[in-house]
């Protein structure tokens, strides 16, 4: 079982940065991949990044590529997603959640946080 917890989320101007925390608790954290994902009012969650158990692999998807970064702290059993360059376009609530292996789907996904809202203003 793995409880994860978000935070970092908030308004910001576009063109902003911000910085989403996942924190997850067991002994386990390093056997689980990790993603992020995201759901604007009226859409489907859709899948944002990805990081492998290791932290060597990293997915995105097409829209935040070169944007945000997706990275891991085994030690400190929490994943991180760095968002720079932020649009209107990038507001929705942001959830993590941890799997097997990556994956672009959720119902790869064993375990998903309670979600944090992230708005930009234009």
């Amino acid at each position: 079982q793995v409880q994860l917890v978000e935070s970092g989320g908030g308004l910001v101007q576009a063109g902003g940065s911000l910085r989403l925390s996942c924190a997850a608790s067991g002994r386990t954290f390093s056997s689980y991949a990790m993603g992020w994902f995201r759901q604007a009012p009226g859409k489907e969650r859709e899948f944002v990044a990805a990081i492998s158990k290791s932290g060597g692999s990293t997915d995105y998807t097409d829209s935040v590529k070169g944007r945000f970064t997706i990275a891991r702290d085994n030690a400190k059993n929490t994943v991180y997603l760095e968002m720079n360059s932020l649009k209107p376009e990038d507001t929705a609530v942001y959830y993590c959640a941890a799997g097997s292996f990556m994956a672009v789907v959720t119902r790869l996904y064993n375990y998903w946080g309670q979600g944090t809202q992230v708005t930009i203003s234009s």
